[in-house]
């Protein structure tokens, strides 16, 4: 079946005391725009509650960040993975490629699954995959939605591919330590976090990117090798930077500039590239008895003047002069209306709306780049709240399936399954190969086949027939004979008042033949979840 995407009316009367940007919605209109757009859709009993205790309480609360989440954070011990110590998860991955290059050199076929702790038959496969679990209950569940939309937006603009070499190991201690904990600082330390993180350092490559010397320095220089045996690093447990580095690598430099910081558009030139390279040579993965955090090897790293963006770095400025480039990067205008335009586009549009992106850029400036104070200035701008961006972003798939598992009151156990629903969708967790991330645009999710495998997955929710989701359809609308009644229940409950004519007749032609009401409810609230209203925001 095709569908037409429509966007829904929005209601529109006088509140007692207005929102911002002086729009005329009901509160409850509100709180379903700031549930869509600062969180992960409502959950029942959360419009009501918004509509209590006030809508711009709730925004206040939601940017301040509410206090610890009992409920989540007794859920979250359950985890392995979550305590498992760095060390063990890469000497399970150095383990693993030992294996390999054993089975290769004796010309054996190397084991199809990844090597497990022989201490707790854990594999990091395994662990990767209940990380991705925790992060959907997480995302389901939490009290604190803002938090977790930008942990999700942080974690796409600074993307690392989980399953690259040692990232595997790496790549918990990059969501749980550099990302969430900064999802609401300031920018210049979120971008320092995911510079100084050893999956970051190792996905672009900047863990063997070395100064480029001259014969007489390669000649005073100790090799990498040799370094590592003085300190007593055991060879045969190589971290990330496991290869001996060869010379100057700019992966990380280019991303830096063109997708972290200042953008295309940004006015760099390669030469820029080239010289942020050099600033960040030495910065790196520690070996062994290092322990595996970042390093900074005074021996690779470049101590030459550089010059970048017009600003000039002196020779001999070490590990300093990287810090003073972040801190340069963050507070760079450039920096400020590339990113902002990124944060509008998550949270107000995917067309470009100048007056969001100039307000967030002046509350960057004015508050040095406090993230909290950027989403404030957001949420307060006319745009936000401009009729025509109401339910005008479509989903992604992540969006859809916590939405969807959210809006009908279901919970997820807490096992991989239900990510792997969500990998069928097209977005597995942590999964996306290239540095730009998953896009945010409406034409990269937008295709038949797509559509279809929504409407399939939202049709077993509704049945009770996803694995790993628990559905209680009691809680949300009643089973009744009266079809009529039962639709109109799903329009007010599920989807606020937004289904459209043309929905609303599929559904009652589709469940007239339907005799058993409980039967025509799960029918009805599928074909609601997967309708194209409820793909918008």
């Amino acid at each position: 079946m095709r569908y037409r995407f429509m966007a829904a009316l929005v209601a529109t009367s006088l509140m007692a005391a207005p929102l911002p940007a002086q729009v005329a919605m009901s509160t409850r209109d509100s709180a379903r725009h700031l549930l869509d757009r600062l969180g992960y859709g409502q959950a029942p009993g959360n419009v009501e509650s918004i509509a209590r205790t006030g809508v711009l309480q709730w925004v206040e609360a939601q940017l301040n960040e509410p206090g610890v989440d009992r409920a989540l954070a007794a859920r979250e011990t359950r985890f392995e993975v979550l305590s498992v110590p760095t060390r063990d998860m890469v000497a399970m991955h150095a383990g693993q490629v030992r294996r390999a290059a054993a089975d290769t050199a004796a010309g054996r076929r190397a084991p199809a699954r990844t090597m497990a702790d022989a201490s707790n038959g854990r594999s990091l496969r395994s662990l990767n995959a209940e990380l991705a679990a925790v992060t959907l209950v997480r995302a389901v569940e939490a009290e604190a939605q803002l938090h977790e939309v930008l942990a999700d937006f942080w974690l796409n603009h600074f993307n690392v591919f989980v399953n690259k070499g040692f990232d595997r190991a790496y790549f918990r201690d990059y969501l749980e330590r550099t990302i969430r904990p900064n999802v609401m600082g300031t920018f210049s330390a979120l971008l320092s976090a995911t510079a100084h993180s050893p999956a970051m350092l190792f996905y672009l490559d900047n863990a063997k990117s070395v100064a480029q010397r001259t014969g007489d320095e390669r000649d005073r220089t100790p090799r990498v090798g040799m370094v590592g045996r003085r300190r007593g690093v055991d060879p045969a447990r190589p971290p990330a930077a496991s290869r001996a580095p060869s010379g100057l690598n700019e992966n990380y430099a280019r991303e830096l500039l063109e997708l972290h910081t200042v953008g295309v558009d940004g006015g760099y030139t390669q030469q820029d590239v080239v010289d942020v390279a050099r600033i960040l040579t030495g910065w790196s993965v520690g070996r062994g008895n290092q322990g595996p955090g970042f390093v900074f090897n005074a021996r690779q790293h470049d101590r030459g003047a550089k010059q970048v963006l017009g600003v000039t770095f002196p020779a001999g400025g070490g590990e300093e002069e990287g810090a003073r480039l972040l801190s340069m990067l963050a507070m760079h205008p450039a920096t400020m209306r590339h990113v902002s335009g990124k944060l509008c586009a998550r949270l107000v549009s995917d067309e470009t709306a100048p007056g969001c992106i100039d307000a967030a850029v002046a509350a960057w400036r004015a508050s040095g780049g406090s993230i909290a104070e950027v989403v404030r200035a957001i949420v307060h701008a006319p745009d936000f709240w401009a009729p025509e961006n109401h339910h005008a972003k479509f989903k992604s798939p992540l969006e859809f399936v916590v939405s969807a598992v959210r809006a009908i009151g279901a919970r997820p156990d807490g096992t991989p399954r239900l990510a792997q629903q969500l990998a069928l969708l097209g977005q597995p967790l942590f999964q996306q190969t290239v540095p730009t991330g998953y896009p945010e645009s409406e034409e990269a999710w937008t295709n038949s086949g797509a559509l279809l495998a929504r409407m399939n997955f939202a049709i077993a929710l509704a049945a009770g027939s996803i694995p790993g989701v628990t559905t209680d359809l009691d809680r949300i609308v009643p089973a009744t004979a009266d079809q009529a009644a039962l639709i109109d229940g799903i329009n007010r409950d599920i989807l606020g008042g937004a289904l459209g004519p043309r929905t609303r007749e599929t559904i009652a032609r589709d469940i007239a033949g339907i005799t058993d009401p409980v039967a025509a409810r799960a029918r009805a609230v599928g074909l609601a979840l997967g309708g194209p209203e409820f793909q918008r925001q």
